[in-house]
């Protein structure tokens, strides 16, 4: 074991009690208020429940009131969804698929409509650089058929310099 070089501590924290209805205001400890000996809740307070209380048993009632008209035409529908449902799971199919055909059929034009719009204005975009695109092609075409002309002409004298010179050789070659 370890040697300690240090007795254990033990650190004690002290709380006070608060008085419920105390809002901190003038806080001396031990649940009184600095401001009064009144133990009870303030105007505010007194205020906030007064007003608070209806509002919030009136909007309970209602909420109480819809849960129960929903339960009763729960009640009463469900036999007649039970009996008409060979007719209306049908029709809600027919229904749903009309509507995602109606949805459909907009995305599809839409989406036609930007394609076309979009190769509309490339076209008028380049329609201006078009006849410009066409000259340069015309002077690179030129320049390539001017460059190939001249290599050609060139081979060509080379051609005729490298044959006169084997007919020297094979005419010195039948001298000798």
């Amino acid at each position: 074991m370890t040697d300690r070089s240090q007795p254990h501590t033990v650190q004690v924290h002290t709380t006070t009690t608060t008085n419920r209805f105390d809002t901190g205001v003038g806080y001396t400890g031990a649940g009184t208020n600095r401001y009064s000996d009144n133990k009870g809740p303030s105007t505010s307070q007194v205020i906030a429940v007064i007003t608070g209380l209806p509002i919030g048993g009136t909007l309970l009632a209602l909420a109480g009131l819809a849960l129960a008209g929903t339960l009763l035409a729960l009640v009463v529908t469900t036999p007649l969804f039970i009996l008409f449902s060979p007719v209306l799971v049908p029709a809600t199919i027919v229904v749903g698929l009309s509507v995602a055909g109606f949805l459909t059929s907009g995305a599809c034009g839409l989406t036609g409509l930007s394609s076309f719009s979009w190769v509309m204005n490339y076209i008028r975009q380049t329609h201006g650089t078009v006849p410009e695109q066409l000259e340069m092609a015309k002077h690179r075409m030129a320049d390539v058929a001017g460059y190939v002309g001249q290599k050609t002409k060139e081979a060509g004298q080379k051609t005729k310099e490298v044959g006169q010179e084997i007919q020297n050789k094979a005419q010195e070659s039948k001298r000798t």
